[in-house]
């Protein structure tokens, strides 16, 4: 990286918005902390496009360096490894008093990260949406039982301990799907930024499976720990690693058979992905068809609505992995065959630099 001022560098890193510098050939000549953070893989000397793969970009880029009194505004999108959506500003840059003539740069890019006000926007819409829909039933159920209570079954015991234990039954329904839209609306929010702090997924394993063993002992489940006893650091945010492998077991425990088992591993991959690890919840129920496979992580999507129901399901728990998941830059595998089981399996990189 060709060597910048102290003054002029110390205050392009300061700054909160990625700041790129390029020469005529649109080579970076440098970038600020911040965008390093944005883009890991930036380095100088390397072509700006070889990182920045926005054509509208590379577009104002060749007009601004064709005429550096022009300044260029405009915005890209890019989709991998997550949807992020970026503004930007050009402006030709040539200061021969603080750079040689050599390595003048050509050109100075301002960033700013858009994502998060726009996924802003775009959450209250899907809450509102969301909301609205799936609360319909249990609130018209409620209103029906109240409007019963008040009249026929004013003076009836039975029938009243009777609708009240269903509104209750409904109430908390509703707040767990309130919980669950609001857990999935937090983790889209945040889904550009990818968590860095170092977790022990051995320790995350651990922690959920003594969480959940009552509720697998009331249906005879039994939780089995695969994993070789030792930890596996991932960069990672623990709370919601801990929620990935909470629904995923919890999953396998509602939906395998009672009296069966439930089995968790994590293991290093061997093979095309060596610096990634393998988490995977395998459960020995009745499996789910092919045709269900692709759509299971959308948001409601049930293969059995009233089974999904009856256990306490929202319809959100694997919306809200796959987000987790893409968060933390892994991928989501689903494999099942009817009458054989399922399992779920989470690949996560091991290091921040390689996804």
């Amino acid at each position: 990286m060709i060597p910048l001022p102290l003054l002029l560098s110390e205050s392009l890193n300061a700054l909160p918005d990625p700041v790129i510098l390029i020469d005529g050939r649109k080579t970076i000549i440098f970038f600020n902390r911040a965008a390093a953070t944005a883009w890991p893989a930036l380095v100088s000397g390397m072509p700006l496009s070889f990182t920045l793969r926005a054509p509208d970009l590379v577009e104002a880029i060749d007009d601004v360096l064709a005429d550096r009194t022009r300044e260029c505004e405009g915005i890209f999108s890019e989709r991998h490894p997550v949807e992020r959506d970026f503004s930007f500003r050009l402006r030709g840059f040539h200061d021969e008093e603080t750079f040689s003539a050599r390595s003048a740069p050509a050109a100075l890019v301002i960033l700013r990260d858009l994502t998060e006000a726009r996924r802003l926007e775009s959450m209250r819409v899907d809450f509102v949406a969301n909301a609205s829909h799936e609360l319909r039933t249990p609130l018209a159920s409620l209103i029906g039982f109240i409007e019963t209570l008040q009249g026929p079954a004013r003076d009836d015991p039975k029938v009243q301990a009777y609708f009240l234990s269903i509104m209750r039954e409904q109430g908390r329904r509703m707040a767990r799907l309130i919980d669950d839209l609001l857990s999935l609306s937090r983790v889209e929010m945040s889904e550009h930024r990818r968590p860095i702090d170092p977790v022990d997924l051995s320790s995350v394993v651990q922690q959920s499976v003594d969480t959940l063993r009552p509720v697998a002992s009331a249906r005879s489940v039994t939780l089995e720990i695969k994993s070789p006893d030792q930890p596996f650091i991932i960069p990672g945010d623990r709370d919601e690693l801990l929620r990935v492998v909470e629904n995923l077991v919890e999953n396998g425990i509602k939906y395998g058979h009672t009296g069966g088992r439930v089995e968790i591993d994590v293991r290093p991959i061997q093979g095309d992905e060596p610096d990634a690890l393998a988490l995977s919840i395998r459960d020995f129920g009745d499996g789910i068809a092919a045709e269900h496979l692709p759509r299971l992580t959308e948001r409601f999507y049930r293969v059995d609505a009233s089974v999904s129901r009856e256990s306490g399901g929202t319809g959100l728990g694997l919306a809200i992995v796959k987000h987790i998941v893409n968060r933390h830059r892994g991928r989501l595998v689903i494999e099942s065959e009817k009458g054989r089981g399922s399992v779920f399996r989470a690949i996560l990189p091991r290091s921040a630099s390689s996804a």
